[in-house]
């Protein structure tokens, strides 16, 4: 019997073929030019300047000041904001205030809150001029979400706002005191409803023009170590000089460093601007500003039992902040954002230039997969019209989203981080999202579905134009927010080599396709566990678009990157079809031939039911 001759080898796609169109080596190799903004980072590092208070003890007394918190707890438990319990202690705080000699404004304001609709709601101001109009501010807010007698969050930070005050009292053996600067001090209303108080004096109080640094205190009294929070409503970061000042004095008190969110959270505040912090509107406005907090990332979640050391440490070092300030030497103006690193930053202009470095692999690659199709005769017009379907529908989609969201269906809020603790999902609204939503697919669907074999080149040709639109997505991305590229990288990386792996096995297919969208999770868990949300995120982050808190330029952006993504996902999952030419297409359009098989469905239902009720007559 003759020997059956062994099987030839497989041989390894040729590159440049169908089966390997990607220029890996092109690829690679472009990865080489981000050595040079990497190295830029490295020689961005900096430290930033210190400010050294005088040598003199603070005035903080940290027995007074948590007697104050406990009577502030126990007068009024209940402080939820524009309620009864709220104005009585807005009249506690200025009893309090008026006897060392201050003169209390109040600042009205009014505010759309979630749930609620439009409550009144006041800021109290107190201040003591300095020789300059320059203005420190000392910031607490002083309602609570209701849940408990609110000890920690927030009596300490009213009770040390009120020690300070008295430190600096117009009245008293304070009166002698010169300061420099104004020194005010601010209680604030709604920062348990998204830090309303503390937006509405950074945008419309009048001496928000001369303020130079703003100091918040916010459940400075648990047992945990301080905190520093630094992010602001927009891709913009405190200034560093403030912030290493605050952590010098504060490591002074409490012989350790201050926590301080992870250099990738930061990052990530940066690519996604939220805080629940009242720092982030002044933040947000070039007003340097940073909160003090023993409490957790979400806020609300602190213990409500008073440590009255660490009460008087914080206060401590706070004075000493003040007091830095008060010599009169300006802040030395810093980048507008950057990555704080214990006592040292990286500058947010050199991550932005890597960040963007980093998209040149993937756009060279892209660049020479869309010129080999050219090579090769394979048109991509039909993929990129297909493209503009999807585009279409998730317009559509988020089109009806922000008309729902003038219309009132979605909750209504003052554009504010609603909180935390409360989300409410609108179930009505989103099942009529849904629905549109289904309807509009119907119609796009119609020349999207494979209707013939595709061919290999026309998959080749969907991916190239899909990648192609990728590329544009992050260019826009670039172009609003670049630390935004850093929820859009994985999907440009991993998705690239879709059109390599097509002919793999279904696992190294999906595996490929599932890695793309790790930066959107990733965000969405960020919310879920950072801030305690859970499935809840599912809804939390698209309605801050909804409120207008998360810009409409971040918005249109994710849609674009949907459509890409749908795109993808039809030719991973078998599919996709080209946009068909004109001589390909059906008599009717997508819309006439939707209505006419909704239609033709409803006549078989009733004729269905037709011909069961003579079949029961007959039988009966």
């Amino acid at each position: 019997m003759a020997a059956v001759p062994p099987s030839p080898a497989r041989r390894r796609a040729r590159p440049g073929s169908l089966d390997r169109p990607v220029n890996g080596r092109l690829y690679r190799g472009t990865w080489l030019l981000v050595g040079l903004p990497l190295l830029v980072l490295a020689f961005s590092v900096a430290r930033p300047s210190l400010l050294q208070p005088p040598n003199l003890p603070p005035a903080f007394d940290r027995d007074d000041a948590r007697t104050l918190a406990s009577e502030f707890s126990l007068a009024v438990p209940s402080r939820v904001a524009g309620t009864p319990g709220d104005a009585a202690a807005a009249a506690w705080v200025t009893r309090q205030l008026t006897p060392y000699g201050y003169v209390v404004s109040r600042e009205p304001f009014r505010a759309v809150v979630p749930g609620r609709g439009r409550v009144g709601l006041v800021n109290l101001v107190a201040e003591k001029r300095g020789l300059s109009h320059k203005t420190i501010v000392v910031l607490a807010h002083r309602d609570d979400d209701g849940s408990g007698p609110g000890a920690n969050d927030n009596a300490s930070g009213t009770a040390a706002l009120l020690e300070l005050a008295r430190a600096y009292a117009p009245a008293g053996g304070a009166a002698r005191l010169t300061l420099p600067y104004s020194l005010l001090f601010l209680s604030t209303d709604g920062a348990a409803e998204g830090g309303l108080g503390a937006a509405e004096f950074a945008a419309h109080a009048p001496q928000r023009q001369d303020v130079i640094a703003v100091i918040d205190l916010d459940a400075v009294a648990g047992p945990g170590v301080p905190r520093l929070e630094l992010a602001g409503d927009t891709a913009r970061s405190p200034s560093a000089s403030l912030v290493e000042t605050v952590r010098a004095q504060l490591a002074a008190e409490t012989h350790a460093d201050p926590g301080r969110p992870s250099a990738f959270r930061q990052l990530v505040d940066l690519g996604f601007p939220f805080s629940a912090y009242e720092q982030a509107p002044f933040v947000a406005r070039g007003i340097p500003a940073v909160t003090v907090t023993t409490g957790a990332d979400r806020p609300g979640a602190a213990p409500n039992a008073l440590d009255g050391v660490r009460l008087g440490q914080v206060g401590r070092a706070t004075q000493n902040v003040v007091d830095a300030l008060e010599q009169g030497i300006a802040l030395a103006p810093g980048p507008s954002s950057y990555l704080y690193l214990g006592n040292r930053i990286i500058r947010g202009w050199a991550i932005e230039i890597v960040l963007v470095a980093m998209l040149l692999p993937f756009l060279v690659a892209t660049v020479d997969l869309f010129a080999r199709c050219r090579r090769r005769h394979i048109p991509v017009a039909p993929a990129l019209r297909s493209y503009r379907s999807r585009l279409a529908f998730w317009g559509w989609t988020g089109g009806v989203f922000a008309l729902f969201a003038a219309a009132g269906v979605w909750p209504d809020g003052a554009g504010r981080p609603p909180s935390l603790a409360r989300v409410d999902w609108p179930v009505g609204g989103l099942v009529g999202l849904a629905i549109l939503a289904g309807l509009a697919w119907i119609v796009a669907r119609h020349r999207l579905l494979p209707r013939r074999e595709i061919l290999a080149e026309e998959q080749l040709a969907g991916h190239t134009g899909a990648l192609l639109a990728l590329g544009v997505v992050a260019l826009a991305a670039v172009a609003t927010n670049p630390f935004s590229l850093l929820f859009l990288l994985p999907s440009l990386h991993a998705w690239l080599w879709l059109p390599q792996v097509r002919g793999r096995a279904f696992a190294l297919r999906a595996g490929v396709l599932v890695l793309g969208f790790a930066g959107p999770a990733f965000l969405l868990w960020s919310f879920a566990a950072r801030y305690g949300l859970g499935l809840d995120a599912l809804w939390y982050v698209p309605w801050l678009f909804a409120l207008g808190y998360a810009r409409a330029a971040g918005l249109v952006v994710g849609l674009a990157w949907a459509a890409a993504a749908a795109q993808l996902v039809a030719l991973s999952a078998g599919r996709y079809a080209p946009y068909p030419a004109r001589d390909e297409r059906l008599p009717r359009g997508p819309i006439r031939a939707s209505v006419r098989a909704l239609l033709l469905a409803h006549q078989r239902r009733v004729r269905a039911r037709a011909s069961d009720a003579e079949e029961r007559a007959l039988h009966g």
